[in-house]
């Protein structure tokens, strides 16, 4: 669909300037650092169940709540912390969520330097042939449901398959923007 430039975007893209912006520059464009790859990981984790651009709106908050999810940084959190997490209005106060973040954080923290970069890259397909339609997209893959276990397997939660899956095309491990869209990378 063509947006307000008259670009072609995915059509995803299109209800919101805040969907324009993160299509165009953030979305399917490769994420590397664990800092940033546990920032997508747990911003991905919070939007199970909700739309997108409720988190992408927090995105703000989330940030300064969870030390710009710092792993280190978020892994030292006590529970004075986590009771700040609960009543923080500018995020998702989901108990669960918050918990697993907590809780992944201290499991990657005893990681060594690079390792969860390294890992989850590990899993990136082989690039296919360009989505055509919303419909050629998979909410599931057989790489994510493979990131899935072995990230669970590691002791992390809250990383479904689908969850996966968001987190591969969030950070360019899949290029699922269509065939027609100016964002698309070269093939």
């Amino acid at each position: 669909m063509a947006g307000p430039d008259g670009a072609l975007r995915c059509p995803w893209a299109l209800s919101t300037e805040d969907y324009v912006a993160y299509h165009d520059e953030e979305w399917g464009r490769p994420v590397h650092g664990d800092d940033a790859l546990f920032e997508r990981l747990s911003l991905e984790a919070f939007q199970s169940g909700l739309s997108w651009i409720t988190i992408l709106r927090r995105r703000p908050g989330f940030r300064a709540a969870f030390a710009d999810f710092g792993i280190a940084k978020v892994a030292a959190f006590t529970e004075t912390d986590r009771a700040r997490l609960l009543t923080d209005a500018g995020i998702i106060r989901n108990r669960a969520k918050i918990d697993a973040t907590l809780a992944n954080a201290r499991v990657l923290a005893e990681w060594a330097p690079g390792e969860l970069d390294t890992f989850i890259w590990s899993y990136a397909p082989a690039a296919g042939p360009a989505p055509k339609t919303l419909g050629d997209v998979p909410a599931v893959t057989p790489e994510s449901t493979a990131l899935s276990k072995a990230l669970k397997k590691r002791g992390l939660r809250f990383v479904g398959p689908t969850t996966a899956y968001a987190l591969m095309q969030a950070c360019g491990l899949v290029d699922d923007h269509l065939a027609a869209c100016v964002a698309r990378s070269a093939p």
